[in-house]
């Protein structure tokens, strides 16, 4: 194992300089379970285990199987406390159904979310969807605007509750526990709202409703970001996860001088030309996550801030784009500095040391201890 204390972040991190003892650059970690899946491209490979640490099973079909995801592992938890579980978000296709890389299911491509093996979470790319999800119908985030509507939907709750007694005692055994499910998820929508009500009174920046989808890139993510960072704010979720661009992506990026389509511009081919404008296209995506990290940076969160209670997990599942390997990934943890990740650093393991072994401890520092994930051999112990 090697660390190196950074005085200077790298160039195509050069968004998050002012932040750099909060980044953490971990070196030597490898997917392997997607190197064993025989079927599909590597791109689905690299999505489809990217957080799972599990082989899926090859399919094209609705079929899908995969194993939870580690984010999910974490929203099991720390969702119990909040009005929404996790909230997956991207700014690109959420398609879940047809063929998107060599065979494989885009359930595979297009999230990197697992709620069971079977359940992939779409990513939502409208902000105006976001918003109404965090905050409702009211047009705002006003808390009276977000009481009244709270109030509307216990109504509507505690009427679809009393017509599910009422029916229940009018079907015949094997039909009740089907109402029963339906009953535990309106009980769980009820739990949201106890949740949401608690909390509609945290005084949040005032933000209308988005009118919908920007064409422009930056403005997109951006706003997606700004919609993610009033969520941990309100602590409506603790959880989420932001593709800010899917495997086998066309976009182009003409606003940076890239005409090129993002995923056969990857493929490089090692010309100077191509890489240069894929360096820009990396470093473009990496200034709109830095845009979300300088919002927690500057919102104060008890004494301290929210980027100190926050661990930011950001990477890929394939190090070089042009031979699709699966090693020695580029993974870069920020914030967190509350649950103990000292940044500043770049700490480089062995070649080859499972992604699944930083997942363990990134999961204990949140209060969440599993023996073992994925293809873990062990934990990390360098976060700290």
């Amino acid at each position: 194992m090697f660390i190196s204390y950074r005085t200077m972040m790298p160039a195509i991190l050069e968004s998050l300089s002012e932040l750099k003892d909060e980044v953490l650059l971990i070196g030597g970690l490898a997917d392997e379970p997607a190197n064993q899946i025989a079927f599909g491209g590597d791109h689905a490979r690299s999505a489809g285990t990217f957080l799972t640490a599990t082989p899926y099973k090859p399919t094209e079909g609705a079929d899908v199987y995969a194993a939870v995801s580690m984010d999910q592992i974490a929203a099991r938890e720390l969702g119990k406390q909040t009005q929404l579980t996790s909230l997956e978000l991207g700014v690109e296709s959420n398609a879940m159904v047809g063929s998107c890389d060599a065979g494989a299911s885009c359930a595979y491509t297009n999230t990197i979310a697992w709620r069971t093996p079977t359940t992939p979470l779409p990513v939502e790319r409208d902000p105006r969807a976001v918003f109404e999800r965090l905050f409702g119908i009211s047009g705002s985030t006003d808390p009276a605007a977000r009481r009244a509507r709270l109030q509307r939907d216990q109504t509507i709750v505690d009427a679809v509750s009393s017509e599910l007694q009422r029916l229940e005692l009018t079907l015949a055994a094997e039909d009740r526990h089907k109402v029963s499910e339906y009953a535990d998820a309106v009980q769980d929508v009820e739990r949201r709202i106890r949740i949401a009500e608690q909390q509609s009174s945290r005084e949040l920046p005032l933000v209308d409703e988005p009118a919908g989808i920007p064409d422009d890139y930056a403005t997109h993510a951006k706003l997606l970001m700004d919609m993610l960072a009033l969520a941990y704010q309100a602590d409506l979720t603790r959880v989420s996860t932001f593709m800010l661009a899917k495997e086998v992506s066309g976009r182009a990026y003409p606003e940076i001088g890239v005409s090129d389509s993002h995923h056969p511009l990857s493929h490089h081919q090692d010309e100077p030309a191509k890489l240069e404008r894929l360096y820009k296209v990396n470093e473009y995506h990496f200034q709109q996550f830095a845009h979300l990290v300088k919002r927690l940076a500057q919102t104060p969160e008890g004494e301290r801030t929210l980027l100190d209670h926050t661990a930011l997990l950001y990477g890929t599942g394939i190090s070089d784009s042009n031979t699709h390997f699966h090693d020695d990934l580029p993974i870069a943890i920020v914030g967190g500095r509350a649950a103990g990740i000292r940044g500043g650093r770049y700490v480089r393991h062995p070649l080859g040391t499972p992604l699944a072994n930083l997942f363990l401890p990134l999961l204990d520092n949140f209060g969440i201890h599993l023996d073992s994930f994925g293809d873990s051999t062990d934990r990390i112990d360098t976060l700290t």
